[in-house]
């Protein structure tokens, strides 16, 4: 008889590892979420480290040329096909880029689909509930 487990206590730490496992969860999702996608020395499209001296001001003073601003963190590499396929769109773009294709200039299209996708669920009311609740 000594021996019987509590129903109660039981019920409770059962409750109580549910809310730590979600509380783990949460804090995955939020993490996630700035290290996959707001990596400082990373670059946005295709991940490649970058530093400080390929952020996206420097870049746009390289090209003053062009009256546009890279508003993501992208090397320099796509910091220039960003412009080109932002140039293309407007019926221009670097002829001589003829790898520069419809194929290509979908890729991009997607691209920037996902990081308004993104943009959008950063800024939605649960995803602002969620860190709120995590302060």
């Amino acid at each position: 008889m000594a021996d019987v487990i509590s129903l109660n206590e039981k019920i409770q730490l059962s409750k109580e590892k549910t809310a730590e496992m979600m509380l783990r969860r949460k804090i995955m999702a939020v993490q996630k979420l700035f290290q996959c996608t707001h990596c400082a020395i990373k670059c946005e499209k295709c991940g490649t480290q970058i530093g400080a001296q390929t952020c996206p001001a420097e870049i746009n003073k390289q090209k003053a040329d062009v009256n546009l601003k890279v508003p993501y963190r992208l090397c320099e590499s796509c910091s220039e096909e960003y412009i080109d396929y932002i140039a293309r769109l407007k019926g221009n773009g670097d002829e001589d880029c003829y790898w520069h294709n419809a194929d290509w200039l979908e890729a991009w299209e997607k691209w920037a689909d996902y990081r308004s996708a993104l943009d959008r669920y950063t800024k939605s009311k649960e995803f602002l509930q969620l860190l709120h609740e995590l302060k």
